[in-house]
């Protein structure tokens, strides 16, 4: 057995190359051309470094503490409410799915997929907003989750383009691989779909109030609109040699994440629990600012905090 698994791993690396000449499109990320780590080292006989990466993030403390920082609402009673970590299996499901049709790197993508929100702060968008404003108030630094998603991606050694993925997920700056690309818009796809059912499961909208036009153009369910922006996300790809979207179904997507935006992430049912997210991140900050602790130390903590640790923490305060 022993001289077997010596063979296989003497072979492996060579048997994925040739697998990947063979079935992955021109335009894709080659796993043994990755343009390497922070750290140099001595690459595994049987993983990619892609899949390499994969597990290190699996394995990972921040990654787990996802399933306890909830998407839109802080810490709700019901069983069946999305939390990051299901929002990133979501992301990284739907990913994959994009980079197969592709013939894309997919171990590449599920890599970034996984790791793309592991530093994400507790209460999502509000803690977040919370926290880099009163970072800005007393350091004058800012904070973006994609950035400490990135800090932990650089302490887990992991590749260029799973660092580079992660970063561009979010922000200004556009990814350098196509793998990239699909996780930037897929990642609006699963948000923008699972949080329309939670929030009609939450009360805050009913199925009638979703706006019509774009209801019309991407389908009536959860299910049916992740379906059509899929295939058209592939198919508009596939034609352009890009990652793009076309403009119906596009902008379809654009203007009901407008719509989210003015409903349920700043509407006026969230209010409360905006309000309550800052006032729970600004008592921790002060607390610790006030006995000196240095704003990078502050950030780790407070950003890798799930929601119920950050809500006991601050009432034990």
């Amino acid at each position: 057995m022993a001289e077997l698994t010596g063979g296989v791993a003497d072979l492996f690396s060579a048997r994925i190359r040739a697998l990947e000449e063979e079935a992955l499109s021109p335009l894709a990320v080659r796993s043994y051309e990755t343009r390497g780590r922070i750290q140099p080292e001595q690459e595994s006989d049987v993983r990619t470094p892609f899949q390499r990466d994969r597990d290190r993030i699996v394995h990972s403390k921040p990654f787990r503490r996802l399933k306890g920082k909830t998407q839109v609402f802080i810490d709700p009673s019901g069983d069946h409410y999305r939390t990051r970590m299901t929002h990133t299996l979501e992301t990284t499901g739907i990913a994959r799915v994009v980079a197969r049709a592709l013939r894309l790197n997919e171990d590449l993508v599920e890599a970034i997929g996984l790791g793309h929100d592991t530093g994400h702060t507790p209460f999502g968008h509000a803690g977040e907003e919370a926290l880099d404003a009163v970072l800005s108030q007393r350091f004058g630094i800012r904070f973006r989750h994609n950035e400490q998603s990135v800090r932990i991606a650089e302490r887990l050694n992991l590749t260029h383009e799973v660092r580079d993925g992660i970063l561009t997920h979010t922000g200004d700056r556009e990814p350098e691989t196509l793998e990239g690309k699909i996780v930037r818009i897929v990642d609006r796809v699963a948000y923008i779909n699972h949080d329309i059912d939670d929030a009609i499961r939450y009360g805050i909208l009913r199925e009638h109030d979703l706006p019509s036009a774009e209801i019309e153009i991407l389908g009536p369910t959860g299910s049916r609109r992740i379906d059509t922006l899929v295939h058209d996300l592939i198919e508009s790809s596939a034609r352009e040699g890009d990652i793009v979207q076309s403009d119906e179904i596009g902008g379809a997507m654009l203007a009901l994440r407008g719509f989210m935006f003015e409903r349920v992430y700043l509407g006026p049912e969230t209010t409360v629990e905006h309000r309550r997210a800052a006032e729970t991140i600004r008592r921790i900050f002060d607390a610790l600012a006030d006995r000196g602790d240095p704003p990078d130390q502050i950030t780790e903590f407070i950003a890798g905090m799930t929601d119920r640790y950050a809500l006991e923490y601050a009432a034990a305060l």
